[in-house]
This record gives structure tokens, C-alpha cells and sequence, in this order.
């Protein structure tokens, strides 16, 4: 061992890769890896699950590349135990087998779970090198993934794609006012959490921050919710209730789904807007409160007001400060880092752990629409994590199918389809004489009857829209 750990000190100063070579150590089946060690690995040896955890700790988030020898020695309660250190995101595993280890249920398993791949004992060095360097790889891409999740779950708000940092910008502004705020935005976007951001940064972070859903509150009930009542107010009033105008004293209420609020309420809610203060139902005190208000909504206003379905002046006292959240499809690189975000959330949910996302499934999380926007993907993620039976979630664990399945256009594919346009509307631009087209596009003629029969442009001597091809 002490050999081992100089050459591997020899091997760092050469910016040498880790790895961890897990091994009983019986008669005759250790393998030597000097080879490995000459080629820059920095070899430490491991007998049991305690020390490959130790080893982790020591350099936490450092990448590992480890070779677990399968051979002998392990028992299927001591694989049992490498369950924390085989689920770690920065190392990554091969397996070390006898060929006939793999009608091993257990040991096919463990490789089909948590392994990146194996190979059979002893093989060339070469082989091993490439293999474990295929490993390590994948362990640095993993140890650069997005810090753990905080313990506030879901009240982070996760992303820096521009439109984010805009958003991001306005609402540390808007947390500096006490004017009313308004966050437009389709379904799922997570405007509550926008609304949360404000109060967290605002003065008002150390009291309270109630949120309502107007849209989820019987049109009969929503005054009562709104501005409490008295006992005795209506039948079954046997004590008074407080609203969450008055639970909110102080602090901030969210009010979502504002455009489902009936007439009658948004009356209520404009004179309190007017005058700061408001009556309980079935009461005649006028009640003072500190509240700043912060509204959202999934619908058009402005279409609302126009309409008669939401009044003009109630509209314009909640709009002071409007704010827009951007849907899921336009946050670029923020899918990846929020479908992480729900995989380590709920990733104890599943019947064994998961390694991340196939490339197919994160070509779908691009390609796909997502009309349900945030709330849509976490739901669709966290079924995953339950339903998939590998260590990597794909496009069909995601329930995306259609384009988002298929890969995506080669660079030949998408420069064949600007070849074919720009032909196809120089034709059009000169009605077909093939002269005029090429040397609109500066190519000769023979060039472009060859592009054109290439691109299927000649069938019929047309050009496909219609205009006849003329040679002069």
C-alpha cells in the first residue's frame, strides 16, 4: 500500500485521475494496475464500503473513477453496504467480473443499477484504462452538477438563463417599494414563488406571507376567506374568523388567480386598496391593516377589463408594478438545471437510485412544449423516478413522445434544408429561368440543376411551387 500511495503521488504532480481499485485481496486474483499507474492514475486500494466512504469524504465533490472486483470475497450483504458509496454523483463505477459472475442475478443487477460499465478479469490494461477513464469522465460531469437542494425546497428559485436574471432583477427592484405588485404568466410558471421572493427581500421578511387562490374559492365563500366574519355573521357562525387580510398584518398577501375574483369582491378588495381598512362580514368596526399586496394571474387583464369581467380601476391599483414570468419553454439551460432540482428531490422515492437523465430524455426535456410549464416537469420527472427501470431516466420514462423522441437534425440535415429553401425561392423570384436563378445565388447553372436534382427540385421540370423551369 505504501508503494501504491507513492506512485500515486508521483502519478498527481502529472495531474493524475483517482482511482479506487475495491478488492478482498485473495491468492493470486489482486491485480497489480502498475500499468494503469504509469498511464496517470493515481491508485488507492479499498477492502470494504467504509473505505470507500472515507475516501469520498476526505475530497468531497472530488471525481473517482472505481473498479469494484467482483471476483471473490463479496458477499450479497456486503454489496448490501456500498449502497451510499455507489449512489455517490462523483464516482464512477466499473465492475470487475468472471464471465461466469454474470448469470449472478445480484451481481447483474448491481452493474445494471449503479455501474457505467464492466469488464471481465483480467483484461488488458489498455482495455481497463479506457474504460475506467470513460467512468471518471462521467464522475466529473457529475461532480459538476448544481449544489444539493437547499432545505427550503421549493421556495428556491432555481435558473440564471437571461430571461431569469431579468426576472430576477425586477423582483429585488420591486422588493424595495411598497407599491402592489402584479406577476402575469401561464400556469405553472411559478408565480407564487416569484410573489415569495419579494416578501423574502422586502422589509416585511420577518412577518407573514399568506397566499390565497382566488380561483379555488366558491364564489359565496371568497369574501369570508378574504375579510373574516363575526359570529353569528350567517348560519353556522359560531365564533369569529379571522381573513387573511388580518393573518397577513404586516406582511405580504398573495393574491393567485386574481382574474377569478367575483365583482362583488373586487369591490371589497378596491376599497381596502383606497382606504387601508375594511369591515369583517357581519360586523360594523373598521379594521386597519399593514398589507402589501401582490397579485397574479394566468389570464389577460386587460382582455377582462375590456370585457366587463374585471374593473378598470380595481386593475390599475393591482398593476403598479407588473412583472412577467417566462415560460419553461424559453429558459434554455434553466430545464436541466430544474429537472436535477426534482430528481435529487424525489430521487428517495424510487425503488433504486438513479444516475441522472439519458441523453434521449434530455433532448425530449428540450424539444418538449411544456404547456403545464415548471409544475408540469417536476410532475413528470418525479414519475419517472418511481416508474424507471434503469439507472438513467429516458424519453419514454419522461411520457414524451412524438418529435421529442426522435434525435435531433445532423448539421448536414439542417444545411440541406437551407440549401433546398434558398433554391426554392430564388426560383420563385425569377418564375423558374434557371440563368437568372444561379446567378442570383452565384453559382453556375450546371451547379444548380445538380443542386436541384439533389434536393428534388426537378421533378416535372418545376421547381415544386408551381412555376415551370426554364433553362435560359
Amino acid at each position: 500500500m505504501a508503494n501504491d500511495n507513492a506512485q500515486g503521488g508521483a502519478a498527481r504532480g502529472m495531474d493524475a485521475r483517482d482511482l479506487i481499485y475495491v478488492t478482498r485481496g485473495g491468492a493470486g486474483r489482486v491485480l497489480a494496475l502498475g500499468g494503469l499507474q504509469r498511464m496517470g492514475w493515481a491508485l488507492r486500494r479499498a477492502p470494504d464500503a467504509r473505505s470507500v466512504l472515507k475516501l469520498l469524504q476526505n475530497q468531497p465533490g472530488h471525481p473517482f473513477a472505481a473498479l469494484l472486483d467482483l471476483r471473490e470475497g463479496f458477499s450479497e450483504h456486503d454489496l448490501a453496504e456500498f449502497g451510499d458509496a455507489l449512489s455517490a454523483g462523483n464516482i464512477g463505477w466499473v465492475a470487475g467480473v468472471d464471465a461466469r459472475q454474470l448469470d449472478d442475478e445480484p451481481v447483474r443487477r448491481l452493474i445494471r443499477d449503479y455501474c457505467y460499465d464492466y469488464v471481465t478479469l483480467p483484461c488488458p490494461e489498455g482495455v481497463l484504462n479506457t474504460v475506467i477513464g470513460h467512468a471518471h469522465g462521467m464522475a466529473r460531469l457529475g461532480s459538476g452538477r448544481a449544489a444539493p437542494v437547499s432545505g427550503k425546497g421549493s421556495d428556491d428559485m432555481i435558473g440564471d438563463s437571461p430571461a431569469m436574471q431579468a426576472l430576477n432583477r425586477a423582483l429585488r427592484k420591486a422588493a424595495l417599494t411598497e407599491a402592489p405588485v402584479f406577476i402575469a404568466g401561464e400556469t405553472g410558471t411559478g408565480k407564487e414563488l416569484a410573489a415569495m421572493a419579494v416578501h423574502r427581500h422586502s422589509r416585511r421578511h420577518a412577518h407573514p406571507f399568506v397566499a390565497i387562490n382566488c380561483g379555488a374559492i366558491p364564489h359565496d365563500l371568497v369574501q369570508s376567506e378574504l375579510f373574516g366574519y363575526e359570529r353569528g355573521a350567517f348560519t353556522g357562525a359560531q365564533t369569529r374568523k379571522l381573513g387573511r387580510f388580518e393573518m397577513a398584518n404586516g406582511g405580504t398577501l398573495f393574491l393567485d388567480e386574481i382574474g377569478d375574483l367575483p365583482l362583488e369582491s373586487q369591490a371589497s378588495l378596491l376599497r381596502f386598496l383606497q382606504q387601508g381598512s375594511f369591515e369583517r362580514l357581519g360586523g360594523h368596526e373598521q379594521i386597519r391593516v399593514d398589507v402589501r399586496i401582490i397579485s397574479a394571474t394566468h389570464h389577460d387583464l386587460e382582455d377582462a377589463v375590456a370585457e366587463g369581467r374585471f374593473r378598470a380601476d380595481l386593475y390599475h391599483r393591482l398593476c403598479v408594478l407588473r412583472l412577467q414570468q417566462p415560460p419553461l419553454r424559453e429558459r434554455g439551460s434553466d430545464i436541466d438545471k430544474l429537472a436535477d432540482h426534482a430528481l435529487q428531490r424525489y430521487s428517495g422515492e424510487g425503488q433504486h437510485t438513479l444516475k441522472g437523465f439519458a441523453p434521449c430524455a434530455r433532448h425530449a426535456l428540450h424539444s418538449h412544449p411544456w404547456p403545464g410549464n415548471v409544475r408540469e416537469l417536476i410532475n413528470r420527472v418525479r414519475q419517472a423516478v418511481v416508474m424507471a427501470e434503469g439507472r438513467l431516466i429516458t424519453a419514454a420514462d419522461l411520457h414524451i413522445d412524438g418529435p421529442a423522441s426522435r434525435p435531433p437534425p445532423t448539421l448536414e440535415d439542417i444545411r440541406d434544408a437551407a440549401t433546398r429553401a434558398a433554391i426554392e425561392q430564388a426560383l420563385q423570384r425569377n418564375r423558374g429561368r434557371l440563368i437568372d436563378t444561379a446567378r442570383e445565388l452565384a453559382i453556375s447553372r450546371v451547379t444548380l440543376y445538380r443542386l436541384m436534382g439533389r434536393h428534388g427540385l426537378r421533378d416535372g421540370d418545376g421547381d415544386g411551387s408551381g412555376h415551370p423551369v426554364s433553362i435560359v
